[in-house]
């Protein structure tokens, strides 16, 4: 306690919270512009790409990366694509998949005492289950964090002025069935009931269209490549958390915003694709019996392609086990792995002694 108490003040002190308009007094309901983007700073879009999450229920700790992202980005100026740990935001602070989420507040509360790392020191391995967990050592040297957070009232004026002041919004939603269907334009509900809560963040609005601009955490496959538009009054808002509107923005953002680390993702094989002897395309069964949901599905010889920067060296691991190390771009590595669930683990050094690493799950046909 003594510790989060510190961190608020000093925070405070600082005062660095991102304002674009009305930094003394704030917005006045008269004042507000027509339309907003975080997409669309004087020409800049400060938002990250989007992401996927399935099938994993998540949904707030991406919200919530979405948001910090953003404001990270906001505040060195410029777009440089930070990637900070959904997983270590989801699981660290007690979301567990079989409760299916992880609260809201405690995730919030946990950006202000501890922060969240990059996304190499605990990349998401987009498991359907709960698993052993834990971050690279030197996770509390790669941290952003913020100086804390607050609950936004439940009107568009209310909704509107925090986004432009303060960042995207988190918002806690109700949802129904054709919200899955969903391919583009306004969405406006017509049929279904309701499917569900879902979490995401506002980075727009505009009064022409009369609509919320949403960062979902679907993939791109969804909505328009994983963006929504939605109108004002179908933009169904929960309050799962007592005193709180279930809207929130987050203030001043702070910590080690650029680490001088490698950057790594594997590329190939991706979740929700199968591979042919190498040939890979969507997967089109997702749900199919004793197969691990969103893992590749392999048959034949393939090949791990990794994409690194700021990288000397490369570790393959199998399973837990050291099996190949690749110096050289491009990294890549051909295992022979035997029918059933493995585990591909790639761990990524530069010269400073950093590391990174990347993990996915496969599933081995033949």
């Amino acid at each position: 306690m003594k510790k989060a108490i510190v961190v608020l003040i000093v925070s405070l002190l600082i005062n660095i919270s991102p304002v674009i308009i009305g930094a003394e007094s704030g917005i006045q309901p008269d004042d507000l512009p027509s339309s907003f983007s975080w997409c669309d700073i004087n020409g800049t879009d400060f938002t990250t790409p989007v992401k996927n999450q399935a099938p994993a229920p998540t949904c707030e700790a991406y919200a919530l990366v979405a948001a910090l992202e953003t404001m990270m980005q906001y505040q060195v100026g410029e777009p440089y694509s930070p990637d900070l740990s959904e997983a270590h935001l989801y699981f660290y602070p007690g979301g567990t998949y079989e409760a299916g989420y992880v609260n809201l507040v405690d995730a919030a509360n946990y950006l202000m005492v501890h922060g969240v790392p990059d996304e190499g020191c605990f990349p998401d391995p987009h498991r359907p289950f709960d698993f052993s967990f834990e971050s690279l050592p030197e996770w509390k040297n790669r941290t952003v964090k913020i100086g804390g957070w607050h609950w936004v009232e439940h009107t568009q004026e209310a909704m509107k002025k925090a986004l432009i002041e303060h960042g995207p919004l988190i918002v806690c939603t109700y949802f129904w069935k054709d919200f899955y269907y969903y391919h583009g334009g306004v969405y406006r509900h017509k049929w279904g009931m309701i499917a569900g809560g879902h979490v995401m963040a506002i980075v727009g609005y505009d009064d022409n269209e009369h609509c919320w601009t949403i960062k979902n955490s679907w993939g791109t496959g969804w909505g328009e490549d994983g963006w929504l538009r939605i109108d004002y009054d179908y933009l169904s808002l929960a309050d799962w958390y007592g005193d709180g509107t279930g809207v929130m923005y987050l203030d001043s953002v702070y910590g080690n915003l650029m680490p001088d680390i490698p950057e790594i993702q594997i590329e190939q094989p991706r979740i929700y694709h199968t591979y042919i002897f190498g040939h890979g395309f969507p997967t089109i069964f997702r749900s199919v019996p004793f197969i691990q949901e969103a893992s590749p599905r392999i048959m034949g010889q393939y090949t791990v392609k990794v994409n690194a920067e700021n990288t000397d060296k490369v570790e393959f691991y199998l399973d837990g086990e050291l099996e190949y190390v690749d110096g050289e771009q491009p990294y890549e590595w051909s295992p022979a792995t035997s029918y059933g669930i493995h585990t591909i683990e790639t761990l990524a050094y530069n010269e400073e002694g950093n590391m990174s690493k990347d993990i996915i799950d496969v599933f081995v046909i033949i």
